[in-house]
């Protein structure tokens, strides 16, 4: 499965883009629509271009991600709000989380609504950027196909 066009507006608007590398809230270098990584230099700049394949990479590895650990049958909407939930937070945090595991046990239990919103911390403070988007994550993850 792949992200869906609804899921991908919420990580380009959230993560923004920036060309030139930058430390974000949490003080990881990054750049593009919030690539991270080792090949990720201070100082480095890439064109739209480069922060485009950057992100279809990225997207890559988590859509793996999230089919791999997510057990149960999800609809591209949920599907998709896990891909940028996992893109902004990691994949071993999604797979540790409560978030993920009340995902396998049950993709309807409403409660999953506040698994999404504990997520809105970066270096320890809240943040209302995180969640606004947790809000929107999980908006996109109960709404309809």
């Amino acid at each position: 499965m792949n992200i869906n066009q609804r899921g991908l507006e919420i990580i380009r608007s959230f993560e923004g883009c920036k060309l030139e590398s930058y430390y974000c809230p949490a003080k990881i270098l990054t750049i593009g629509y919030g690539h991270t990584g080792q090949d990720v230099k201070l100082g480095m700049n890439i064109t739209i271009a480069k922060a485009n394949e950057l992100l279809k990479k990225d997207l890559e590895f988590f859509e793996f991600g999230i089919e791999r650990l997510v057990t149960s049958e999800l609809n591209e909407n949920q599907f998709s709000a896990l891909v940028s939930f996992a893109f902004n937070c990691g994949l071993g945090n999604f797979k540790s989380s409560t978030l993920c595991k009340k995902v396998n046990a049950n993709p309807s239990d409403a409660t999953i609504k506040n698994e999404f919103m504990r997520w809105n911390k970066g270096g320890g403070q809240e943040l209302a950027g995180l969640t606004r988007r947790r809000n929107v994550e999980a908006e996109l993850y109960f709404s309809k196909v």
